[in-house]
């Protein structure tokens, strides 16, 4: 297997290198996810994602989790 691979993300696709032979050195390194995110890049991703994806992705997954928990506490007022 090679150690740097250009590839196109699934999502948006656009072109970045992974580097599947250096992890660390990799664009995706350094980004944490909880196990919410895991799976949903799990379930509707079969490769790669870039950088930007990968961020979106994760800032879309929060920011629908916190706003169903302020719905929680503070039901949607009615007009």
């Amino acid at each position: 297997m090679p150690c740097h691979e250009t590839k196109s993300c699934p999502r948006c696709s656009a072109a970045f290198e992974c580097k599947v032979g250096n992890v660390t050195a990799c664009q995706c390194d350094g980004i944490t996810f909880n196990d919410a995110e895991k799976d949903y890049i799990a379930r509707n991703y079969a490769d790669c994602l870039c950088r930007k994806c990968l961020l979106e992705i994760r800032h879309e997954i929060r920011l629908k989790s916190f706003n169903e928990k302020v719905n929680q506490i503070l039901p949607p007022l009615k007009k």
